[in-house]
């Protein structure tokens, strides 16, 4: 793998991968529950519970690509949560941060061994179905998480091959289906990222992007009638972006649609209060 982005955002699992204190204290009972209710634990902000859960259904229900993205994307929020902050534009003080955190290295471990195992799975259903629309998306998906995690968080100038990956991927799914929301989400994510938090230079190499090209995808994404967590993404993903647009006014108003949706989220609701605005 090669090291030349600059900042911007396999096998079976082993046992206990993921770190003690979420088994202990947070793991929920898994009698009828399904990957959707892991799904809902994350919209409200419960990131651990929501990968614990995605983990332990395991058990009963397989391992397959929608639970590694599921549990990726909770796990990287696991660790946003515990490095106290967002974006790094410092990567020497994540790196003392990392060093400082005592749960951190079990994280990162339990992400990558998830980002591993659906990386291998989708690219052998690809190698025997090349377009498969399901293998396509996640993979693009899980790349995208693994260049959010090093670019974003961390600020490590890794993940070229992740990038280029995950944009053919989803420029594979959204070719043969232009109204899959969530791989217009995650595209529209790339060229928003390229644009705003590469360097001249770089953003060239990596094909431009384009922040108003980026935003527009994921609003009209927000605005497509699809099913209740794809939309919840876009709608995240708007609220994100406007924000780092400095669009607060309109982002203000995408809160407030995220909190009625997602009443428990203490991340929209304290967000909503900063701004003296109720979420009904």
């Amino acid at each position: 793998m090669t090291s030349s982005l600059k900042r911007a955002i396999g096998g079976a699992v082993v046992a206990a991968a993921l770190l003690s204190p979420i088994h202990a204290a947070h793991a929920p009972q898994t009698d009828h529950k399904t990957l959707a209710d892991a799904q809902r634990l994350f919209y409200n902000a419960h990131y651990e519970e929501s990968a614990a859960l995605a983990e332990s259904l395991r058990a009963s229900g397989g391992h397959d690509l929608a639970n590694d993205e599921v549990r990726t994307t909770a796990l990287l929020f696991v660790l946003r949560g515990l490095l106290k902050g967002q974006d790094a534009h410092n990567g020497e003080e994540k790196d003392k941060a990392l060093k400082a955190c005592s749960r951190c290295a079990d994280v990162l471990k339990s992400f990558e061994a998830d980002l591993h195992h659906g990386q291998e799975m989708a690219r052998a259903i690809l190698k025997t179905k090349p377009g498969d629309e399901t293998a396509l998306f996640f993979l693009g998906k899980l790349d995208l998480n693994y260049v959010w995690l090093n670019l974003g968080l961390l600020g490590k100038k890794t993940g070229w091959d992740e990038y280029w990956e995950a944009r053919k991927s989803l420029d594979a799914v959204l070719k043969a289906n232009p109204k899959h929301v969530r791989a217009r989400v995650s595209r529209g994510w790339i060229d928003f990222i390229v644009n705003t938090r590469m360097p001249w230079g770089t953003r060239w190499v990596l094909g431009g992007g384009n922040k108003k090209k980026g935003l527009a995808a994921v609003r009209e994404g927000a605005a497509m009638a699809t099913d209740e967590f794809s939309h919840a993404e876009a709608e995240f993903a708007l609220w994100d972006m406007l924000l780092r647009d400095k669009n607060v006014p309109e982002a203000t108003e995408v809160a407030r649609r995220i909190a009625q949706a997602f009443p428990e989220n203490t991340e929209v609701a304290v967000f909503l209060k900063s701004r003296g605005t109720p979420a009904k």
